[in-house]
């Protein structure tokens, strides 16, 4: 019998990796900045992620490099490391 769902964010790489993604997606403000609010809305709202997942998955993605956080906290970047886990290998970006 199983009483809970599979959560598909609870392993802190693949939040982490769905938080790249999203960030991918995000049209950078200024030098490359990407407001956090609009990283953690759809991954809280739309992928249903649970506050604890998506904060796994940001600390992640934070300790591998592949996200850099503000010490504010309202803003992030995607790092080199970061923009090389979504390269195209063909070349084409």
């Amino acid at each position: 019998m199983k009483f809970v769902d599979e959560r598909p964010y609870a392993y802190p790489e693949v939040a982490a990796r769905k938080l790249m993604e999203i960030a991918r997606s995000v049209k950078p403000v200024q030098d490359g900045r990407l407001h956090i609010k609009k990283i953690n809305w759809p991954m809280l709202d739309t992928f249903k992620a649970a506050p604890t997942e998506y904060k796994a998955g940001l600390d992640y993605a934070i300790a591998q490099d592949w996200l850099w956080m503000h010490e504010s906290g309202t803003y992030a970047k995607i790092t080199e490391k970061g923009a090389e886990l979504f390269a195209d290998p063909s070349g084409n970006t």
